[in-house]
């Protein structure tokens, strides 16, 4: 798989990406750390062949599963709210295609990431260690984060909720941010909670965004 891969790399890819890169820092994005993540992030691998000529534009693309791999723009938005330093535990929620999963490890990030999709995990699990990622993969219910593996220095939830989960807020460490698409129709606003105490979080919105759902209590 690892000589498939460094086949499948060309400068083509390199400059399609290098031009992504500069469409999403016109949008708004800033942070350096992030940019330089998706301008190494080989993102034409997590997508079916049929779809690589389309791989380095701003969209989001299906992998299956109603799932979809995330517009960069959108992956971007959400891990440039995180704040994320080198070395920080960070929880995902919904690891999908993997895609938002390997931004937080080029950037340094310590990952655990929860899927409910049963065969988009086994997919997922098998797949990123084979392009050199590798985050800690876990099966089960998003609402209910880790709790074994708490406190995280951050969380980002890929998929639209209805609500905050209490759970995820309370597995977050003092001075700690969730960011999460909170809706329950076809928009969500892009919403993070940070700690400020073990009492007090505060709130804010950060416009609208289109995910799939986040689908409670239910395992594929």
């Amino acid at each position: 798989m690892k000589a498939k891969v460094k086949d499948q790399e060309t400068y083509k890819h390199k400059g399609l990406r290098k031009k992504l890169v500069d469409e999403i820092r016109k949008k708004g994005i800033t942070d350096k750390n992030v940019l330089a993540a998706i301008e190494k992030i080989q993102r034409h691998l997590f997508l079916d062949s049929s779809f690589l000529e389309f791989a380095y534009q701003d969209k989001p693309f299906p992998i299956g599963s109603d799932q979809t791999i995330s517009q960069p723009y959108t992956v971007a938005f959400q891990t440039q709210l995180l704040k994320v330093a080198r070395g920080q535990k960070i929880l995902e929620i919904g690891t999908g295609s993997g895609y938002q999963a390997c931004v937080l490890l080029e950037m340094g990030a310590k990952v655990f990431t929860v899927e409910r999709i049963k065969n988009l995990y086994d997919r997922t699990k098998s797949f990123l260690p084979s392009i050199g990622y590798n985050p800690k993969f876990f099966y089960g219910d998003g609402y209910k984060g880790l709790p074994t593996y708490a406190p995280f220095d951050s969380i980002i939830v890929t998929a639209g909720a209805p609500y905050v989960p209490d759970d995820l807020v309370k597995q977050l460490k003092v001075g700690g941010i969730l960011v999460i698409p909170v809706g329950d129709g076809e928009i969500q606003i892009m919403t993070t909670i940070t700690k400020i105490s073990e009492t007090q979080n505060e709130k804010k919105e950060w416009g609208t965004f289109r995910f799939v759902p986040l689908v409670e209590n239910k395992k594929h």
